[in-house]
């Protein structure tokens, strides 16, 4: 079990959906919040809604020289928490050039930047705590979602490899795969989301795994065991299932 108290953590993507509700439970454990993400007015109105300390720093994470300044700035911390994300449903029959590379840019892009500030930090003090959100629809392709899914395999491949190199040093590297949480993204959703959480229920499990020592957590648990055991069918029974 991690000890919350007195601990200071980065939350970059903090200002709505599920960023904010996992905000809101580090705050009752204890944690000092700093808040970042692009706009500044929501994370100024999330701090006033938390319980404990929070500092608000805004940052765009397709941004590397505002992600370095936002660091410096911030000093040092105990953990920092990557959910920064955008997403359009779309495929290759209906595909937006211009989303599709916002996706990757923010998505993997984002955390790439991301990584390349906190990682050399935590190394060269050998400590420090990296949550990555990666999703269920990064462990193998689906359709209409060619880029968000893309994207989000790229970030579950970073933290993977993160965790190889690192596992037995002092920097801990964690990885979050949610399935579908309601926020204002997957609103834009018009097929059905089975075992759709609430915000507040997906950032308890953030929550509860990121006092755990597991790399780990694809939830909910029954469709996290559908995605992962379609990672061993043969493509012709794959694609003829999911796709």
């Amino acid at each position: 079990m991690r000890d919350w108290a007195g601990k200071r953590y980065w939350i970059v993507g903090a200002s709505e959906g599920l960023g904010a509700a996992l905000c809101h439970r580090l705050s009752r454990a204890g944690v000092t919040l700093v808040l970042s993400a692009r706009s500044e007015g929501p994370l100024h109105e999330l701090a006033e809604a938390l319980p404990g300390r929070t500092e608000v720093v805004p940052v765009d994470v397709t941004d590397a020289e505002g992600l370095e300044a936002a660091a410096d700035r911030i000093g040092e911390v105990d953990g920092v928490v990557h959910m920064a994300g955008v997403y359009w449903p779309f495929g290759a029959q209906d595909w937006d050039a211009e989303k599709a590379n916002l996706m990757a840019d923010v998505n993997f892009g984002g955390a790439m930047r991301l990584a390349g500030v906190v990682v050399p930090r935590f190394v060269a003090r050998n400590r420090g705590h990296f949550v990555m959100t990666g999703s269920l629809t990064g462990f193998r392709g689906l359709p209409r979602s060619a880029p968000y899914t893309a994207s989000k395999a790229g970030v579950m491949a970073l933290a993977e490899s993160l965790y190889a190199d690192l596992r037995t040093t002092g920097v801990e590297i964690q990885l979050v795969n949610p399935g579908f949480v309601r926020t204002r993204l997957t609103d834009k959703n018009d097929f059905a989301m089975p075992l759709r959480m609430e915000p507040e229920d997906a950032a308890s499990r953030i929550y509860q795994h990121m006092t755990s020592e597991r790399f780990s957590l694809s939830f909910p648990r029954r469709m996290g065991y559908v995605f992962r055991f379609g990672q061993f069918l043969p493509d012709a029974l794959y694609y003829r299932i999911f796709a």
